[in-house]
């Protein structure tokens, strides 16, 4: 059983459907870690723009 994120409304379940909106969940993973990293630029100028 994985846990599940509704992307309607933003509520984690782990059923199939979101109880509130009843629409289809997603899974919730993390992106696999890659020595290429092609978007660690960006997290890493949102990280520093969140931080002020």
């Amino acid at each position: 059983m994985q846990m599940k994120k509704c992307p309607k409304c933003g509520k984690y379940t782990l059923k199939e459907y979101c109880i509130d909106c009843n629409e289809k969940a997603g899974t919730v993973k993390p992106p696999r870690f890659s020595p290429v990293d092609k978007y660690g630029k960006y997290r890493r100028m949102l990280k520093k723009s969140l931080k002020k």
